[in-house]
């Protein structure tokens, strides 16, 4: 099974932060939040990696390289200048994420919980899905949320849900997509709409590192569990 880590973003709300370096490449707790998603991955068996990129791509080339120094293998999926969005980047990278299932996560997110729960969804992925999103209760910054789940998993607009980034897909889900950029709230839509994309509550702390404020949040959080341990 593979995983592919979405890093292609610009990272906009962090300036300065990040004009001249990617957002996937901050460091929160003391390492990229690349290195943190990477890792964890490891521990729940991925070892195929897949990063695409776009803004200050060549940093993130030059920091991962072939992902060795991390005990993985990574193949990296470079778009042009301003990205292609979430799913034309998933859609330019579908021929190295192998031909059935497998696993996303944001680069720029903060996930502290056990990966193996993206494993376990994709192995128990009903045939007649396409997909799988992990939902976590809306944040402070996101009270009105993107989803509810509804009778048998099924995901329906609005509520108390926010996507975390975080899912597992087929690759039949955007096999039939052109080649270009490409928004992702369309295909989930279709795919809802189908009957053929379900949802699980993420298991875990999530964060959003989209501001100077979020950034504080979660290196607070991570400080205060270290101080726990």
């Amino acid at each position: 099974m593979r995983a592919m880590i979405l890093a292609a973003g610009r990272g906009e709300r962090l300036r300065p932060l990040t004009d001249h370096c990617p957002k996937p490449l901050i460091a929160v707790g003391g390492k990229p939040l690349l290195v943190h998603h990477i890792e964890k991955l490891r521990a729940a068996g991925i070892t195929e990696l897949v990063v695409n990129s776009a803004w200050l791509s060549d940093k993130i080339v030059s920091y991962l390289e072939d992902g060795s120094a991390f005990g993985v293998h990574i193949t990296h999926s470079i778009e042009g200048p301003g990205g292609l969005e979430t799913a034309g980047g998933i859609r330019k990278a579908l021929p190295l994420l192998g031909d059935d299932v497998f696993i996303v996560v944001n680069g720029d997110t903060y996930i502290d919980g056990d990966y193996r729960q993206f494993v376990t969804s994709a192995i128990e992925l009903p045939a007649a899905m396409q997909g799988c999103l992990f939902l976590t209760p809306n944040p402070p910054h996101h009270p009105q949320g993107d989803f509810s789940l509804g009778p048998l998993s099924a995901i329906i607009k609005g509520g108390d849900f926010t996507f975390s980034g975080a899912a597992v897909y087929r690759v039949s889900a955007f096999a039939h997509l052109p080649v270009g950029r490409l928004p992702l709230r369309p295909v989930f839509d279709e795919l809802s709409a189908a009957g053929q994309l379900q949802g699980r509550i993420l298991q875990g702390a999530w964060f959003d590192v989209g501001t100077a404020e979020r950034l504080n949040d979660v290196n607070a959080y991570i400080a205060a569990m270290n101080a726990g341990a």
